[in-house]
């Protein structure tokens, strides 16, 4: 049906005859001789409609519209003297048609086609329209070119592509199960997976020895502008390695999947720590692309003649004081301004926002009357401000204060242009906790509860303080992915059950197939997933993961275009055995 795709054509095509088909991306009628610029996958071409060259195709020619999907033959030229596009690839040329076909007609557009300023809503109703944009097809183009990269890099290094179960058990891996009910075992559901977490632990008991898979994820969870219900990860595993061992593979892979992009990974990857990272930067997903290293302060503050900031400072276990400096903040930074980062701030749980400005004529700010010289002096030492500075503290206990200094930082580098916007800054967070506690105070998995434990640090009386083999990449402030060398001793498994308050029937009852795996000769083992969606959003320079997605949900969860969640019969329900009932306000 068609010779060529649009784009493809070039000067080495003049004089050939060619047969072509898309949409009409615009029509121009210039004193009897029609325009039309032709689209498909590929790009634009123009098709010239002269009845001194067909009379038949041009009377075709006046009656087509915007997006009348279209068949056209004809023969290649040059375009006149001066009348070439240099916007287009095709610029220089264009066809001049001996027959024009209407394969298609098309209604009054919801929109135009390639317009950002439209609602979202309404162009996720039409998302076919939506996709018809050139530019959301080359998200998809590039998509495509990077999964394959991954599954070339995959092959390459002895890696097998195994495909896990939809249709599984719901355990609890940290998110609500999307559950699906069984017809022929009442009062029974499966549910879909979170991750093929435990299925590729299995494999690796099998002795497949590398496993890799590009999964569909399942999370019934509250949805952000980088979350939805059903995403994709790359699912790896692997047997006896160590944590480097993943790692050096992983970058391999990042290498090859950016390098699609046009993007250089440079390897190896900087490494920090889980501490450091909280520290420094208030995050265990620190963006890198600019500095602003928080610096700890809280001696300091011992001395002073606040009560409130020397209690603070008492205690370095449970507090921090913490100081950011910003170059050149006080002359970016209005009382108007620093009063919108205080209030910014207090929705994160501090009390205020204290700062010392650094002008030509001293240091200025209310936090300086609560310091001795002595103090003071020790803190400019350390801090080395200069002219046009201003110095943010944050003071209180150690969580709330790293998470809002964290979320400070990121504001101010977002606010002054700290960073290029089209910069890279990979970096591995390691040594993460094994546990946290949750709001009783008991311990729960910071990852998975099959995480391996560095047993050197096991500590069940201080069970915060007992780390994991386990590692995240970061990119500009995103976890992009994360991993763990994972349990494969049916003590340790054990162990680890007792201390997060999981029973043996309990256990058994969730995880019996995974601990009767362990018995049997379980290799050391290890593994990685990376949100691929997440990954092709931070390629394409969007804060947006459904910009990414084909067919993604809103905020509430719904695919607009098929209308789902939907309501359906009660014959359906029936033979499922449910009822259904419905929250009073509904």
């Amino acid at each position: 049906m068609r010779s060529h795709y649009c784009a493809e054509l070039n000067e080495l095509n003049i004089g050939e005859e060619v047969e072509l088909v898309g949409w009409v991306n615009s029509h121009r009628d210039h004193g009897g001789v029609i325009f039309i610029d032709l689209r498909d996958r590929s790009g634009l071409i123009q098709i010239v409609a002269d009845p001194a060259d067909s009379v038949e195709a041009h009377k075709i020619a006046e009656i087509v519209k915007d997006e009348y999907v279209i068949k056209t033959k004809g023969r290649v030229r040059l375009r006149g003297e001066g009348l070439e596009n240099p916007k287009l690839k095709t610029g220089k040329i264009e066809v001049v048609a001996d027959s024009l076909e209407i394969e298609n007609t098309c209604e009054v557009l919801p929109f135009q086609i390639g317009d950002k300023n439209v609602n979202e809503e309404l162009k996720l109703k039409y998302r076919y329209l939506d996709l018809r944009d050139p530019d959301n097809l080359e998200t998809f183009v590039l998509r495509s070119k990077v999964t394959k990269a991954v599954r070339d890099y995959f092959d390459s290094v002895g890696f097998i592509d195994v495909e896990t179960p939809i249709l599984t058990k719901s355990t609890p891996e940290g998110a609500r199960d999307y559950l699906v009910p069984s017809r022929v075992h009442p009062g029974k559901f499966y549910a879909l997976p979170q991750s093929p977490q435990l299925f590729k632990q299995i494999l690796m008991v099998a002795g497949f020895d590398k496993y890799y898979q590009i999964a569909k994820c399942f999370r019934d969870e509250d949805l952000r502008a980088d979350r939805q219900p059903e995403f994709t990860q790359v699912d790896v595993e692997m047997s006896f390695v160590t944590q480097e061992d993943v790692i050096k593979t992983i970058e391999g892979m990042t290498k090859e999947a950016f390098a699609v992009a046009g993007i250089d990974v440079n390897l190896p990857i900087e490494r920090i720590t889980y501490h450091e990272a909280m520290e420094k930067y208030g995050s265990d997903k620190p963006d890198l692309r600019y500095d602003l290293a928080m610096i700890d302060v809280i001696d300091e503050f011992v001395d002073s003649n606040n009560e409130i900031f020397s209690n603070i400072a008492k205690d370095k276990i449970k507090n921090r004081f913490k100081a950011l400096k910003i170059p050149g903040g006080d002359n970016f930074y209005s009382r108007k301004k620093l009063k919108e980062l205080e209030n910014f701030v207090r929705k994160f749980g501090a009390a205020g926002l204290a700062y010392i400005q650094i002008k030509e004529d001293g240091l200025k700010g209310p936090i300086l009357k609560f310091l001795s010289e002595k103090s003071l002096e020790k803190l400019i030492s350390k801090l080395n401000p200069q002219l046009g500075d201003i110095i943010f503290f944050g003071a209180g206990y150690k969580k709330t204060v790293l998470d809002y200094m964290g979320r400070l930082r990121a504001k101010i580098a977002k606010e002054m242009n700290l960073y290029n916007e089209k910069d890279f800054k990979f970096v591995w967070v390691t040594d993460f906790p094994m546990f946290e506690k949750d709001e009783k105070g008991n311990p729960t998995p910071l990852h998975h509860p099959f995480t391996m434990p560095n047993m050197q640090t096991w500590d069940e009386k201080n069970f915060e303080n007992i780390k994991s083999v386990a590692y995240d990449l970061v990119l500009n402030g995103y976890e992009i992915g994360g991993g763990s060398i994972r349990i494969h001793k049916e003590e340790i498994q054990k162990k680890v059950f007792k201390l997060l308050g999981i029973n043996e029937i309990e256990a058994r009852e969730k995880f019996g197939f995974l601990l009767d795996a362990l018995k049997f000769g379980a290799p050391p083992h290890g593994g990685f997933a990376l949100g691929l969606d997440r990954v092709i959003m931070l390629m394409r320079h969007t804060d947006n993961i459904r910009d990414v997605i084909a067919f993604p949900k809103t905020q509430k969860a719904q695919c607009l275009l098929t209308e789902a969640p939907n309501e359906v019969e009660t014959a359906q329900l029936k033979e499922l055995h449910i009822r259904i009932h419905k929250p009073k306000n509904d």
